[in-house]
């Protein structure tokens, strides 16, 4: 049985008095794993990782590593290092800003080799970089240099919110290769909420989808913010082109959004004739899941991405590949509601 890093329960927060941004009920995540935060945005990813990096209060308990964290936090600030989507530099060399951490830390040992392995690893040579000022580096530079700084730490837990989401695309493999090298090699847990999917998909261990401050699923799951129109125990959703999903519904207020799991979602050769809930689609993108035999298979139903999970073989005997229409069957049962 795998050990439990985080473990949350019954959490809550809220900014100065507003309203409830986050509020999870349970939430475990094991040690040595990378979970993925996937949601729109809005939905609470970013302030789950500062929560989980002890700089938000909260209600409700966070324990870390065994420890709860409520009077502890300093203390278990040591093992968590945080990566911000527009990082930032101290007005110093980049070897000064890695090593800056470590000297904060107290830690004296083997500095200059950890500041250099940090700096390899997200593609910065040390003898072009390690004193060149924080003003001569771009962008896609400076997010380098700033995980180089939270890698030399060798965390317990590295968290990385949206780390790719302002540089090229150089940076942003770099970015991402050395994250996962620490987990592959320190074995630390690695916790990112991103955009970028398909990498998200190949990665993770685990997924969590958030929706307005709550956990909705732990998977890939599908979000339907839409207008659905309610009556006699069934929802209908019409999109653009005039197709239409059904769903049952028995509630009386107005829909937010629909959930339905990429499990629920089966691809089929495509319809000759109209079917109740089988839609037409055209594939825009398919991954192979971490630790699954299976494929996520995304399809555009009239500007709309529905994601199915299927096998390897049915992806070979329905021959799945990018821009191939098929049809995408969805069971009203299998639609559960936000209202």
């Amino acid at each position: 049985m795998k050990k439990i890093l985080y473990d949350i329960k019954n959490l809550s927060h809220s900014y100065e008095g507003g309203p409830v941004v986050l509020n999870i009920d349970t939430l475990q995540i094991e040690e040595g794993s990378v979970t993925g935060l996937i949601g729109p945005n809005g939905s609470g990813k970013s302030t789950l990782l500062k929560v989980l990096a002890f700089l938000e209060a909260h209600s409700g308990s966070v324990t870390f590593d065994g420890q709860e964290s409520h009077g502890h936090e300093n203390e278990i600030r040591q093992n968590v290092t945080y990566l911000l989507q527009d990082s930032y530099l101290l007005k110093r060399t980049v070897y000064e800003n890695i090593a800056y951490g470590l000297k904060l830390r107290g830690e004296n040992v083997n500095i200059k080799a950890r500041c250099f392995d940090a700096m390899l690893r997200v593609g910065l040579l040390p003898e072009k970089f390690a004193d060149r000022l924080w003003y001569r580096l771009s962008g896609g530079e400076v997010q380098r240099a700033a995980l180089a700084a939270r890698l030399a730490l060798h965390p317990k837990a590295l968290l990385l919110d949206e780390p790719t989401a302002n540089v090229d695309e150089a940076s942003a493999q770099l970015v991402k290769e050395a994250a996962i090298s620490a987990w592959k090699e320190w074995g630390t847990t690695v916790i990112v909420a991103t955009h970028d999917l398909p990498w998200l998909y190949e990665v993770s261990t685990e997924i969590v989808s958030l929706y307005k401050g709550r956990i909705v699923g732990h998977g890939a799951e599908n979000i339907i913010q839409a207008q659905w129109r309610t009556s006699d125990g069934k929802a209908v959703l019409t999109f653009a082109d005039g197709q239409q999903l059904f769903g049952l519904y028995n509630g009386h207020k107005e829909i937010e959004a629909a959930f339905i799991s990429p499990s629920d979602v089966t691809v089929t050769a495509l319809p000759t004739e109209s079917e109740p809930n089988i839609l037409h689609g055209t594939v825009t993108q398919m991954v192979l899941e971490r630790g699954r035999s299976s494929v996520l298979v995304s399809a555009d139903i009239s500007g709309t991405i529905i994601k199915s999970r299927i096998s390897l073989a049915e992806t070979e005997a329905l021959a799945i590949c990018p821009s191939k229409n098929v049809g995408i069957r969805i069971k009203p049962q299998d639609i559960r509601w936000m209202e």
